[in-house]
């Protein structure tokens, strides 16, 4: 037995993991002017461009404040292409395959996005580092309904921006949600990679954040806590943690079976989430108890009142 487990280790750990990584590609914006990515955007035309460009020479104004004091694009304009340009990309409502849901990716200015990146900044501190072993979080609650795939997309897109290369792997093998988040096909994803059934690109990049990848969870498989729990899975995690900075992990809900404790283990530690008016707090205390007593390192808690 134990010389099947090192067989199945050295296997998980002999992937091309670039084969199923799609290829970053480079910002071509941000040594753009604001004007070429307005018009490229559709924002601005040629034409007004040049009114723009006068006005702005006559009376000593930037480009965004001659425009918008003109009246051709808007505040929330200039906002978006100096996104564009320091790397720091957000979508406008409605112009995307991102769910709304993701608030991070389209209000980076809101209340609530704020308290993501403070969140973000504590889990820096406390957790991230450059060894490979700390690299991955397993967001973790005790039952549906709690939160668990919105905030780990949520940290994803806040790190992405932060311009850590970023991985979010969708782990809930059960019900899975990030490809209905991102836009994105459900076929090839963790299932057919920890099966061996994966082909081509399993990591998708999203092509709206320059440092954000998704992998999904695939097909929903019949055996969804044996998959997890084998070495596979472990390589697996290793291997991206040499292509990314930062690994976020969905999982099923602890209620549904133990596959949340088995990925926990696998990432080393976990971010426990709990929804107001919602969460028992026996149930918490259970939950934090199980992860203790595999050894998992609970970084914090989270009270999400959305």
């Amino acid at each position: 037995m134990r010389q099947r487990e090192t067989d199945v280790t050295t296997t998980a750990q002999a992937y091309n993991l670039q084969s199923l990584v799609s290829p970053y590609a480079a910002s071509p914006e941000r040594d753009r002017s604001i004007g070429a990515i307005l018009i490229d955007s559709g924002r601005l035309t040629a034409e007004d461009a040049e009114r723009i460009l006068r006005e702005q020479k006559e009376k000593g104004l930037r480009f965004g404040e001659a425009a918008v004091s003109l009246g051709l694009v808007k505040q929330e304009d200039i906002r978006y292409a100096l996104s564009r340009q320091f790397d720091y990309p957000y979508l406008m409502p409605g112009s995307g395959a991102v769910s709304n849901e993701v608030i991070a990716a389209y209000d980076p200015f809101g209340r609530q996005v704020e308290a993501l990146r403070a969140l973000r900044g504590q889990l820096m501190l406390r957790w991230f580092g450059s060894e490979p072993q700390r690299k991955a979080l397993a967001i973790i609650s005790s039952e549906r309904g709690e939160g668990r795939s919105y905030l780990a997309a949520n940290l994803a897109v806040v790190f992405s921006q932060l311009g850590e290369r970023t991985l979010l792997v969708d782990a809930d093998l059960r019900h899975p949600r990030q490809h209905e988040l991102f836009g994105l096909p459900n076929r090839s994803g963790l299932s057919a990679i920890l099966s061996g059934r994966a082909e081509g690109s399993a990591v998708e990049r999203i092509p709206d954040f320059l440092d954000l990848s998704v992998l999904t969870a695939g097909a929903v498989p019949p055996n969804p806590l044996e998959l997890l729990g084998r070495q596979t899975f472990g390589g697996l995690l290793e291997g991206l943690a040499g292509l990314f900075d930062v690994i976020i992990v969905d999982t099923p809900a602890a209620a549904v079976g133990a596959d949340a404790q088995t990925i926990a283990v696998r990432t080393g530690a976990s971010l426990l989430i709990a929804r107001k008016n919602h969460t028992q707090l026996g149930e918490l205390q259970d939950l934090a108890a199980d992860l203790a007593q595999v050894n998992a390192v609970v970084v914090g808690s989270v009270l999400n009142d959305h």
